[in-house]
């Protein structure tokens, strides 16, 4: 690795570790050091010893990730990966849309284009609440008390992508047991890419299945650009993992996190129970998801060109790190950024990102927030949590913040 300011830093300079642990008594809101930083932009220390730039302000965010100066391109040296796995496995990954820049990245965002595109993903509401209603009846014609991520949290999310995707649900198991490897701190470099090689292969089967045999989902999308010479299979098939695995995993953890805080805030669960007003239970979805910020350890960059910003010099070559929860919680953009107010405007909120790699599946994740979040309160009224709340276990090791188990009782 070529030394740059990312690695310039003193060791013994007075940097804060990142990301730092949240306070045990208010688990819903970011970690007081990253709300206390005075300054929108600071460096930070992370577990490689490297000390990337830190951009907490909302404002500075918005400027950042729309930056042409600054690369999503994890293959270049210094890129500040969020865990050793990953560092030590990207080399050996095909690049995707998720880490290309400029007309190359947009030639293949605009291949997923029109299959998230809002009137596709607005014709896959009347599914999602039929669904939601089944999950719901099985739920209540069972004993109580129920674990809400077995229940519904995790198979809703995960039954609306495979059917976006065209996989198979009957494979929930395997890919549901992959996306854990794939978001956690804590997996060995060897695991994590032993996972991505039995995930990617399966998909990789399936688009190639799905080239003879097209049908209408986003695999056969990507088969046709394989066909057409724009993909290769190895492409495809790592676009789709990433598809798949964010395309559950943090509707599931935001539907659980979401209704363990509400169940702390009864008047705001009241208001929600109580309308069915879409327009409220719109801007209730946008102020949860600012709250929660369930990609809670923030987008990662890479300066390719010094950058001035906020009287701070980025120099090319330095790590870029925007915490999302922190512009989520930035007053200067959200007053009283602490209370869940769920009639306010959030709209503007970081929680997908920002610039041109803002998630391509965020309509989706709205409208299956909106389904649940009006149909799971007013369907059992009297829901409470069957455990202490101190009993709750959050994953603060996990990429995507959520609870394990949330058990509830009506």
């Amino acid at each position: 690795m070529t030394e740059s300011a990312t690695t310039a830093v003193d060791d013994n300079a007075d940097v804060p570790e990142y990301p730092t642990p949240r306070d045990g008594k208010c688990p819903f809101a970011p970690p007081p050091e990253l709300l206390a930083t005075e300054k929108s932009v600071s460096r930070a220390r992370t577990w490689d010893g490297n000390t990337p730039w830190l951009i907490t302000g909302h404002a500075a965010q918005r400027t950042i990730l729309s930056d042409p100066r600054v690369s999503a391109n994890d293959h270049l040296p210094g890129f500040p990966f969020p865990t050793q796995h990953q560092a030590e496995t990207t080399a050996g990954r095909p690049k995707t849309i998720f880490d290309l820049d400029g007309a190359e990245h947009a030639r293949l965002r605009r291949m997923l284009t029109s299959s998230f595109s809002r009137k596709r993903m607005q014709a896959l509401r009347p599914g999602i609440q039929q669904v939601t209603d089944d999950l719901i009846d099985k739920m209540l014609a069972g004993p109580a008390p129920v674990d809400l991520v077995e229940a519904l949290s995790l198979p809703l999310p995960s039954l609306m992508i495979c059917d976006l995707l065209g996989v198979p649900y009957t494979d929930h198991g395997f890919f549901q047991k992959h996306a854990v490897v794939a978001t956690a701190r804590n997996v060995t470099a060897e695991v994590s890419a032993q996972s991505f090689v039995e995930l990617s292969g399966y998909l990789g089967t399936l688009i190639t299945a799905k080239i003879d045999a097209p049908a209408e989902d986003v695999l056969s999308d990507l088969g046709a650009q394989v066909s057409a010479g724009e993909l290769t299979i190895s492409e495809a098939a790592t676009m789709g993992l990433i598809m798949l695995i964010a395309g559950h995993e943090t509707s599931a953890n935001m539907i659980t996190l979401s209704t363990a805080l509400l169940l702390q805030n009864p008047d705001q669960l009241t208001l929600l129970r109580e309308t069915e007003d879409p327009k409220v239970i719109s801007a209730a979805v946008e102020e949860l998801l600012r709250y929660l910020s369930i990609a809670h350890l923030g987008q990662r960059r890479i300066a390719l060109e010094d950058i001035e910003i906020d009287g701070e010099t980025i120099r090319a070559g330095d790590g870029i790190i925007a915490p999302l929860p922190a512009a989520n919680w930035d007053p200067m953009a959200f007053p009283e950024p602490e209370k869940l107010d769920l009639t306010r405007e959030a709209r503007h909120h970081h929680t997908f990102g920002w610039g041109p790699h803002q998630c391509i599946g965020q309509q989706l994740a709205r409208i299956e927030l909106e389904v649940v979040f009006s149909t799971l309160y007013r369907r059992i009224p009297t829901m409470r949590l069957a455990v202490g709340f101190d009993e709750l276990e959050f994953k603060g090791d996990s990429l995507a913040y959520g609870i394990h188990e949330l058990p509830i009782s009506w």
